[in-house]
């Protein structure tokens, strides 16, 4: 059989040196970092992939393992696997660049969980880092990369360095990637349950699988947390081996964040309709350009959201019109799912459900995670 590598995990990472973070950025000095991820798809073998792309000083990594996850911290110890770059054990990555391991003959298949290990011996500075990980990390003193289990470990809230897991797949596997925000990322969903919609919507299909490269914060058209969307297009989906179709919710933060920034003045620099209608269509666009299907998301509901500022009568007219625009005829998407309209509340439709409702107003829980899977046609993803 022929095969080809082909995304089964992916993480967005962020600049820690950002002016606006929704999470404290942080850096190791003599550490072991060890961070969890679960498989979207499966294959013969994997190679993972670890970026210092935001660093200020190149990136010393002293070793760094790979092995099957039991339960926290926990580790198999038979599955325990050094990691190689170039056949070696140790590597430094320059400042602005990503690696890719050498691959490791290990078959593993969709939902399994491992687990990777970095002993970071120098000072890193602020790391290259994920804001909503898969699962909360672990680090702990000195090299402890074969511990079975990291003993008084310190928990981390986000997830560092590590971008992405590739698998060696037979010839014409095909991917979706999810692209856009928290929705997408799946803040506020369980951490380590694998509950955003996108995952939920991956384990409905019966071929293929979709990885996730949304960003909580992100935007369409501004840079914020993290680069806008259209500015990261080419690396976070383009450049993802075997992808054919891109899933898409952005938005919110163009016409959200402004309003919680410039809180208790108004807001000046919330995008208009015919804005984010621009951004949108150049995505689709350029998505198209690059041989692929394009899947637009209507905006979700926010009504009421805790968040000083962020609903705004100026940020929900923007949202109604652009919804509008999507659930007609003009939009230059291949098809469009009405993610707004799974969640909504049917009296107040600007508003998320009580029983979706995370508790910010905001972001879905996990009955609304999978409502929004549940009301998306897989046929939409042919892959």
């Amino acid at each position: 059989m022929t095969t080809t590598w082909i995304a089964a995990h992916r993480s967005a990472v962020i600049n820690p040196h950002e002016a606006f973070h929704l999470f404290e950025p942080r850096g190791f000095t003599d550490r072991t970092v060890r961070q969890s991820l679960r498989l979207a798809g499966g294959g013969e073998a994997l190679r993972i992939r670890l970026s210092n792309r935001y660093g200020k000083e190149p990136l010393h990594i002293g070793g760094a393992h790979l092995a099957v996850r039991t339960r926290g911290s926990g580790i198999d110890p038979g599955s325990d696997t050094p990691l190689r770059f170039s056949g070696s054990e140790t590597i430094t990555v320059p400042v602005g660049e990503d690696i890719v391991s050498d691959p490791v003959e290990l078959p593993v298949s969709a939902g399994e969980e491992l687990t990777v290990s970095l002993h970071l011996p120098d000072d890193t500075g602020p790391s290259t880092y994920t804001a909503v990980p898969y699962d909360i990390g672990h680090a702990v003193p000195g090299d402890q990369l074969s511990a079975e289990v990291l003993e008084d470990a310190e928990e981390l809230p986000t997830g560092h360095y590590l971008t992405g897991v590739d698998v060696l797949a037979p010839l014409g596997t095909h991917i979706a990637v999810a692209f856009g925000d928290s929705w997408v990322e799946g803040a506020f969903t369980t951490p380590g349950a694998d509950n955003s919609f996108p995952a939920r919507l991956g384990r409905r299909l019966t071929r293929g699988w979709i990885v996730n490269q949304g960003i909580s914060g992100n935007r369409l058209l501004t840079d914020e947390v993290g680069e806008h969307l259209l500015a990261r297009l080419d690396r976070d989906v383009l450049a993802v081996p075997g992808v054919s179709h891109v899933l898409i919710h952005i938005g919110l933060n163009d016409i959200g964040l402004p309003g919680a920034q410039s809180y208790p003045e108004p807001p000046t620099d919330i995008p208009s309709a015919d804005d984010l209608i621009a951004g949108l269509t150049t995505l689709a666009d350029r998505i198209h350009a690059a041989g692929l299907i394009a899947i637009g998301g209507t905006l979700g509901p926010y009504e009421g959201t805790v968040y000083d500022g962020v609903d705004t009568p100026e940020g929900q007219a923007v949202r109604r019109q652009v919804n509008t625009w999507l659930r007609g005829p003009d939009h230059p998407f291949d098809a469009v799912v009405d993610i707004a309209a799974a969640v909504a509340d049917p009296d107040r439709p600007a508003r998320i459900r009580a029983e979706f409702n995370s508790g910010d107003g905001l972001h879905v829980n996990d009955a609304g995670a999978k409502a929004i899977a549940d009301a998306i046609d897989v046929t939409l993803l042919d892959l």
